[in-house]
C-alpha cells in the first residue's frame, strides 16, 4: 500500500485555477503561472502531497493525479532535472481522463534506497528494473510511456524488454538504448567535446566537484542542453531540491562511470543488459521527438528509426524547444502521448 506524505511546502507563483476538482485531480495544488519560456499563463501542478511506495529496492517517491481507474501514463524525468519537467504536461493528460504517475528515479526527490548495503548503482537495465518494480507495487498491469534522457533510455528498455507492461511510448531523441562496448568506439572530436562532463565524471576530483557545487553545475547543463529555454531562478531552485537526495552524487557518477566501462554493474542484471547490448528493437506503438534546439548529444532520427518496428511517427518540435522538451514544450508531448495511445 502507498501513503502520502507532505513532502513540499512552496508556492508556485499565480492563483489558484478555479474550477478544477483537487479530490480528482489527487493533487494538492493546481496555479496559474507563466510557463518558463515567458509566453502565456498555463496551468502547473504544484507536486506538493507526494506518495511513497516500497518496489523492489527502493521506497520510491511519486506523483499521482487523474482517475484511480483511467489509462496509465507514467511519464520518467532525466538528469539533471525530476517530476517538475512533467508539471505542466500531466494536468493535459489529466483532463483527457488519464492516470498520471511521475517517480523519481533512484537518487532524487524523496526515493530512497531500503538498505544502506544495496549499490548506489545507475546502470540502464536497474533503472528499467526500478519502473516495473513500482508498477507490480502499485498492480499495474500496462501503461503508456514518456521519457526524456535517462527516462527517454529507460522507456526504451521497458519496451524492449517487457513489451507485455508497455502499451506505447514517447521517446525523447529517439532510440538511447546502449552498451558499455558500443560506448568504447571514440567519436569525433565535437561529438567528444559534448560529452565533457562524462569525462570530468570519470575523476575522483569531478566526483568532489559535483558533490560540491551540484546546483550550480546542473544549472550549467540546463543552459547548455536547452540554450533558448528562458528559465527562471525559481523554475531551477524547485527542482533543484531534488538533488539534495542523498544517494544522488553516487547513482550519478556510477551512471557515467559504468557507460564508459569504468564502474561495474551488478551481476544480477549482467543477462539483461547482454541483450541490451545487442541494440533489440522494439515493436510497441511509438512517437519519437526531438526540439529544434537541444544541446544536449543526440543521435538523428533517421538513425534510429529502423529500430522501430511497430507503428512509429517522428516529430520535430520547432520554436527553440531543447533536451528538456515535456517542460519547454509541454502541450506538443501531452499530445504525442495522447496520439500514440491511439495508434
Amino acid at each position: 500500500m502507498s501513503e502520502q506524505i507532505n513532502t513540499r511546502r512552496r508556492r508556485l507563483l499565480g492563483t489558484t485555477v478555479a474550477g478544477l476538482s483537487l479530490m480528482e485531480l489527487g493533487l494538492s495544488g493546481l496555479a496559474n503561472a507563466q510557463t518558463t519560456s515567458g509566453a502565456a499563463a498555463s496551468r502547473v501542478v504544484s507536486f506538493e502531497n507526494l506518495r511513497q511506495v516500497n518496489a523492489g529496492t527502493l521506497n520510491v517517491g511519486y506523483a499521482e493525479a487523474g482517475p484511480q481507474h483511467g489509462p496509465v501514463v507514467i511519464l520518467l524525468h532525466g538528469w539533471p532535472y525530476d517530476i517538475y519537467s512533467f508539471a505542466e504536461v500531466t494536468p493535459l493528460l489529466v483532463a483527457q481522463g488519464y492516470r498520471v504517475i511521475v517517480p523519481y528515479l533512484r537518487g532524487y526527490g524523496t526515493t530512497r534506497f531500503l538498505s544502506p548495503d544495496t549499490p548506489r548503482n545507475g546502470q540502464q537495465a536497474v533503472v528499467a528494473v526500478d519502473i516495473i518494480a513500482l508498477m507490480d507495487a502499485l498492480k499495474i498491469d500496462k501503461a503508456i510511456f514518456g521519457g526524456f534522457d535517462w527516462g527517454a533510455r529507460t522507456v526504451n528498455i521497458i519496451a524492449a524488454l517487457w513489451p507485455e507492461r508497455c502499451k506505447a511510448m514517447v521517446s525523447v531523441s529517439g532510440y538511447l538504448i546502449g552498451s558499455q562496448a558500443a560506448n568504447q568506439a571514440p567519436l569525433p572530436p565535437k561529438a567528444e567535446l559534448a560529452w565533457w562532463y562524462q569525462f570530468y565524471f570519470a575523476t575522483e576530483r569531478g566526483y568532489a566537484g559535483y558533490d560540491k557545487n551540484r546546483n550550480e553545475f546542473n544549472k550549467l547543463i540546463w543552459r547548455l542542453a536547452s540554450p533558448k529555454w528562458n528559465f527562471d531562478d525559481a523554475t531551477f531552485d524547485r527542482t533543484a531540491q531534488s538533488f539534495n537526495n542523498p544517494d544522488h552524487v553516487a547513482v550519478v557518477i556510477h551512471n557515467y562511470r559504468w557507460r564508459l566501462g569504468l564502474a561495474q554493474g551488478e551481476s544480477q542484471y549482467d543477462e539483461l543488459e547482454q541483450r541490451l547490448a545487442k541494440a533489440p528493437t522494439i515493436s510497441v506503438p511509438t512517437i519519437t521527438m526531438e526540439g529544434d534546439a537541444n544541446g544536449a548529444p543526440h543521435p538523428e532520427p533517421a538513425a534510429y528509426a529502423k529500430k522501430f518496428t511497430g507503428k512509429y511517427a517522428h516529430r520535430n518540435i520547432g520554436g527553440g524547444v531543447g533536451h528538456n522538451l515535456p517542460q519547454e514544450a509541454p502541450k506538443a508531448f501531452a499530445d504525442a502521448i495522447i496520439d500514440v495511445a491511439r495508434f
